[in-house]
């Protein structure tokens, strides 16, 4: 522990991280932002519930975890009431920013943290400590037409004032792979930084088991009743492929299972480190096309065929986007045919290094942890600068 000039010892710096509750992508590109935290010492807190939490406790059990509720939308089955029911439910989100930014205000003055990072979590800024959020999308898309996405980038950009910065996780030039959702012609008056591309995974060299058939990774995500719709689609076309397959479930707190077979293996859950080895043996990677998983798939280099939810927007954006650049092949949820979209791909001609992976996590949160209010230690990977000593 580190001494001030007065003799009176100095904590590690005490930070909160937050992400969104819509699907597990907010969560897990915190995975890399906690672990760099870690990195430089700080004493790292985070806060959610339902499946974020889960998946959190279960990547880092040692830390402490703090309830907030979350936004909580709910879809629709019918593509057509998806974009309306969200809609509807505005006053309600608007209600869940203001609660949780009160949250924010008791919690720090009882906690004493020294900063906090928000993953799409709007309410989480505070006036007297430095608060970021991170965000992929400062253009938001509704399919609507202009006049409601402008209307929805003015609410955006005034939430984003109030933090002290947005990280925005791409490439600041081209080429990017969040497109126009990342690149707007006009930025918010908050500092924006681009920091690279989040990864929670590692590049890793593992043989393909695939023999006379490509062998398939399906990972499913997303808000209900739309995952489990996919779900049942994907159950019912796999059972009649020839080769070998892994469903991961995306329910990290469910008790339900599927049986598995010799051919097909079902997990409700894995961590990073076992769904990084899975990706790893895949020929195809079958998933949203949540930025997150974009992320994860551009990183390891994977093949991917990427399934929007039906209805959002942004996801419907990223998979044309990514299939005009040859990134990724994207395909309808209602005109999914396993056996016709395997036939697809193996024709496509992808091109996923066509964008840099390099992260600008590390510098970017140096000068983060600088900007700390005075009386907490700032560590530079691990070490105690010589002055604090």
């Amino acid at each position: 522990m580190a001494k001030a000039a007065d003799g009176k010892l100095l904590r590690k710096s005490r930070i909160l991280v937050a992400p969104l509750d819509w699907g597990l992508g907010h969560a897990t590109r915190c995975i890399p932002v906690v672990k760099e935290l870690l990195a430089n010492e700080c004493d790292v807190w985070l806060a959610g519930e339902g499946l974020q939490e889960a998946l959190l406790r279960s990547e880092f059990p040692q830390l402490p975890f703090l309830p907030l509720t979350g936004y909580r939308i709910q879809y629709s089955m019918s593509l057509g009431g998806l974009r309306w029911k969200i809609l509807r439910q505005m006053p309600a989100l608007i209600s869940s920013i203001r609660r949780e930014h009160n949250w924010l205000r008791r919690v720090i003055a009882s906690h004493e943290f020294d900063g906090v990072i928000s993953d799409n979590r709007f309410g989480l800024y505070h006036s007297t400590i430095p608060s970021i959020f991170i965000s992929h999308q400062l253009n938001i898309k509704t399919g609507l037409g202009r006049w409601s996405e402008n209307v929805l980038q003015q609410w955006n950009y005034k939430y984003i004032g109030r933090f002290s910065e947005c990280w925005i996780p791409d490439n600041e030039g081209e080429p990017n792979l969040a497109g126009e959702l990342s690149h707007p012609s006009v930025k918010p008056a908050t500092v924006i930084k681009y920091i690279g591309l989040l990864s929670r995974f590692e590049s890793a060299q593992v043989e393909s088991i695939s023999q006379k058939k490509e062998h398939l990774l399906f990972i499913l995500s997303g808000p209900e009743p739309q995952r489990s719709i996919l779900e049942n689609k994907i159950v019912d076309e796999v059972s009649h492929y020839g080769g070998t397959s892994v469903i991961v479930r995306g329910l990290p707190s469910s008790l339900s299972v599927i049986p598995s077979t010799g051919m097909i293996k079902f997990y409700n859950h894995l961590s990073a480190k076992e769904l990084n080895e899975e990706m790893g043996k895949a020929d195809f990677v079958i998933s949203r096309s949540g930025y997150s998983t974009v992320m994860d798939l551009v990183k390891l280099g994977k093949k991917g065929i990427l399934i929007p939810t039906p209805g959002q927007t942004e996801q419907e954006y990223l998979a044309k986007h990514l299939e005009d650049r040859q990134i990724a092949l994207s395909i309808s949820q209602q005109n999914f045919s396993l056996a016709a979209v395997i036939s697809t791909a193996r024709n496509f001609n992808y091109s996923m290094t066509s964008v840099p992976v390099q992260s600008r996590l590390k510098e970017t949160m140096q000068s983060f942890l600088q900007k700390l209010p005075r009386g907490t230690v700032k560590f530079i990977h691990g070490k105690i600068p010589p002055e604090e000593v």
